[in-house]
């Protein structure tokens, strides 16, 4: 029997690229960063290595992010950079694998396009595609295939996505984009006007990850950063605390709350009613800034869980549904 090339499920984030194969489960795990040399349109380097480059390139060398807010900025750098990972994933190949490809709710048939285009062109046989909150209700362990009402909160980092699934589909959707990249600018912004320090993305990335919280501690954290002085344009030390993350992040979170609100409002009675008996749950990376759950849980009186494997979630979804790839009809390019 031949092996007609690979399943892979691609979970194709604004931060990270998430790979999964059909009986070999996730195999890639890489941010989302394509360095090139400008003079040549060479690709240096690609996700960890080109991560590192990141503000810190000479003129002729771009290292840029090709998604931005969930959907593709840069075509062709989207392309090479799957391209890429397609090959490391699949080695060489006889036959093109077939690709799944996670997609937030609410994007254009535009958008779709060029997802699909961008995977044709990085050498997939068929691509299809599923809406990233599906795929995480699928890798969340939930059943979706019940006519039950589940909601879940995927939070990456260029896109939230919030949905009512019931019966495999969903029912209602809303796609934000306020996500873990929003909270970074965030974190940006507010150490610039408090403290008079610019910062990159990747300080208030860890600042987000070590001491970030939308919802008070009981305990305040503090951790050192340095940045550029604004007013004397030297290096500084300055130490950020807990208390301040929680003034910086406080305004997308309570957009996300939001906007988990206005979905609430316009899911059916029914649906509403399993809503509040089973609770809302939580998937993506961005999902695990501290407290996050529990102002949601505040804010709406319905219990809220982060699903196991937060980050993965959309992956292993998608892997899942690759098992049903032969009988999915509607979804083809």
């Amino acid at each position: 029997m031949f092996n007609w090339g690979q399943d892979i499920g691609i979970d194709l984030g604004t931060a990270t690229v998430i790979a999964y194969v059909k009986g070999k489960g996730i195999v890639l795990r890489e941010p989302s960063v394509v360095a090139v040399d400008n003079n040549t349109g060479e690709v240096l380097a690609v996700g960890k290595e080109a991560r590192r480059m990141l503000g810190r390139t000479p003129g002729n060398i771009v290292a840029t992010r090709p998604l931005r807010e969930g959907v593709i900025s840069n075509y062709t750098v989207t392309e090479k950079m799957l391209k890429y990972f397609i090959n490391r994933v699949c080695g060489k190949f006889i036959f093109s694998p077939r690709i799944m490809i996670c997609i937030p709710s609410q994007v254009t048939e535009v958008e779709k396009k060029a997802v699909i285009d961008a995977a044709s062109q990085a050498g997939a046989r068929k691509v299809y595609l599923i809406e990233e909150p599906i795929a995480a209700a699928i890798g969340a362990g939930i059943d979706i295939s019940k006519p039950c009402g589940n909601m879940v909160v995927d939070i990456g980092g260029g896109t939230t996505d919030v949905a009512v699934i019931s019966l495999g589909g969903s029912v209602v959707s809303e796609s934000l984009k306020v996500a873990g990249d929003k909270f970074d600018e965030a974190i940006v912004k507010y150490i610039k006007k408090k403290h008079n320090i610019m910062i990159g993305e990747r300080t208030a990335e860890d600042l987000k990850i070590n001491i970030g919280c939308v919802y008070p501690k009981i305990q305040d954290m503090e951790m050192e950063i340095r940045g550029r002085d604004l007013i004397t344009g030297l290096p500084k030390t300055i130490t950020v605390y807990s208390s301040e993350m929680l003034e910086a992040l406080i305004e997308p979170a309570m957009m996300i709350v939001d906007s988990v609100h206005s979905v609430l409002e316009k899911t059916p009675p029914e649906l509403a009613a399993d809503i509040s008996d089973r609770g809302i749950y939580m998937t993506g990376g961005g999902c695990l800034v501290d407290g996050l759950d529990k102002l949601l849980q505040a804010k709406t009186g319905i219990n809220v869980m982060i699903a196991e494997e937060a980050v993965s979630c959309v992956a292993l979804g998608t892997g899942k549904a690759l098992d049903n790839l032969d009988t999915l009809d509607g979804k083809k390019k």
